[in-house]
């Protein structure tokens, strides 16, 4: 259900089905015109009052509600760590290896051209790998709080 209130009467809720959405709104503007037909509505309206200016009442959530939100989102939140920890782990040692091969573009040793296409192909895991790796010390982070609230939701009531 989609509630609207006037910015001058408050008190005055409109109620019509469904979300939110420009249907609605016309729905809710018909409703204020058979209040003002009837003579019901405390105050007058400006000329050019229309749908949008229609203020959308949000109910209040409920604690439970959040409270069931924030353990789904927890949830997620690590899932995501896990999956970005096993991204890590599995380019980890490709990368290590094209890795030592950037040295030899710092020596005075000759290179032929195979070993530099070899290494500008490894170029993208390593970006890969170092991309996922910063995800995922961020996503360890966020994982901290998300484990609190799981730990938190997971208490027994009995102590």
């Amino acid at each position: 259900m989609a509630q609207y209130t006037l910015a001058q009467s408050p008190e005055i809720i409109l109620t019509v089905p469904g979300k939110d959405s420009a249907k609605a709104r016309d729905k809710a503007m018909d409703q204020l015109m058979e209040l003002m037909d009837a003579g019901k509505l405390p105050t007058e309206l400006e000329e050019g009052f229309g749908p949008q200016q229609l203020i959308e009442v949000k109910e209040p959530t409920t604690d439970s509600a959040g409270g069931e939100d924030a353990i789904t989102q927890a949830v997620q939140v690590l899932n995501n760590l896990a999956t970005l920890k096993l991204k890590v782990q599995e380019s980890r040692a490709e990368a290590l290896e094209i890795r030592k091969g950037i040295d030899v573009l710092f020596s005075d040793n000759s290179v032929t051209e195979e070993e530099i296409t070899r290494l500008k192909e490894g170029f993208k895991v390593l970006k890969n790998f170092a991309q996922a790796n910063v995800r995922y010390q961020e996503a360890r982070a966020k994982a901290e709080q998300a484990r609190q609230v799981l730990d938190e939701a997971l208490k027994s009531p009995d102590k």
